[in-house]
């Protein structure tokens, strides 16, 4: 069992026949992923359990996740950090600042619920048109919601204040939709927060940092490209895991990986079986 995927320093300690039931996210790491087939263990990926076509394991942590992306923005908007300078949220005789979110999924719409409440002017880009009309009806009124291509993106991030990444395709790398030239489009001291850092990024100029680390300036640009964003609030990301994966690792304790057969929830979250890869969202993964 654990949190975070296993670390190199960790590879050394794999064995054939083992279980592993943590977050992977294959996608963003190669490396780890043909060690963990050279070694012959079976990988269930808490980002893979699939129920009643939801992610009940990582939906607590996207939400978790969503929720802080909008108070880093907020954090490093501040001048000290090279920030614009600006409070989200306006004052009196002052506008709110301007918050674009790409992607309206459980992140993205966290996100949009926690800018709003700021004060913040927020436009969500969203693909699907079912999520659309869902996040229409629910988002208040300082959420203003568009389809999201390539025109829109362009054009919502000429006077943005902060751009939250929050695309997520389950098992696969997140798309690039936000390039290097778009940074030229946005003013000095504008904070970029990748949520999507995990799978690999969805801003071509993100690069991994860390909670110690978190932030780099490019063109100008914060970057917040923090990998695992609940683990800053380890109190409340340990309850909300503990109560989404306490059930599975009941049935995994008592039948090991046969339980897969049985449980389809399980079954749709094993990734690798004894050196094999076993799930097709992995086999789009190229140069494995």
């Amino acid at each position: 069992m654990k949190v975070k995927e296993p670390q190199p320093t960790e590879y050394q300690l794999l064995q054939e026949g083992q279980i592993i039931f943590t977050f992977f996210h294959f996608a963003a790491n190669l490396q780890m992923t043909k060690v963990l087939l050279e070694k012959k263990v079976d990988c269930i990926a808490y980002e893979l359990v699939e129920k009643d076509g939801c992610l009940p394991i990582l939906t607590p942590m996207s939400e978790i996740a969503g929720r802080l992306a909008p108070q880093q923005a907020a954090k490093y908007l501040e001048k000290e950090y090279g920030g614009k300078g600006i409070l989200l949220s306006g004052a009196t005789g002052v506008k709110p600042g301007k918050v674009v979110i790409i992607g309206g999924g459980v992140v993205g719409f966290n996100a949009a619920k926690i800018s709003a409440g700021l004060g913040a002017q927020v436009v969500i880009l969203e693909i699907n048109e079912k999520k659309i009309k869902y996040l229409k009806k629910t988002l208040p009124a300082n959420c203003k919601v568009v389809s999201s291509n390539r025109e829109n993106i362009k054009k919502e991030i000429k006077n943005v204040d902060a751009v939250i990444g929050a695309v997520l395709i389950s098992g696969v790398r997140a798309p690039i939709l936000l390039k290097r030239e778009d940074l030229k489009e946005m003013e000095p001291g504008t904070v970029l927060v990748d949520v999507a850092i995990d799978q690999g990024g969805c801003f071509e100029t993100s690069r991994g940092t860390t909670h110690r680390n978190p932030i780099y300036l490019l063109d100008g640009i914060v970057h917040y490209c923090v990998a695992n964003m609940p683990g800053i609030v380890p109190r409340t990301s340990t309850y909300a895991l503990s109560c989404a994966t306490t059930p599975y690792i009941l049935l995994l304790a008592e039948k090991g990986v046969k339980i897969t057969q049985e449980n389809l929830e399980l079954k749709s979250g094993l990734a690798i079986q004894r050196g094999e890869i076993v799930n097709k969202s992995l086999l789009a993964i190229e140069n494995i």
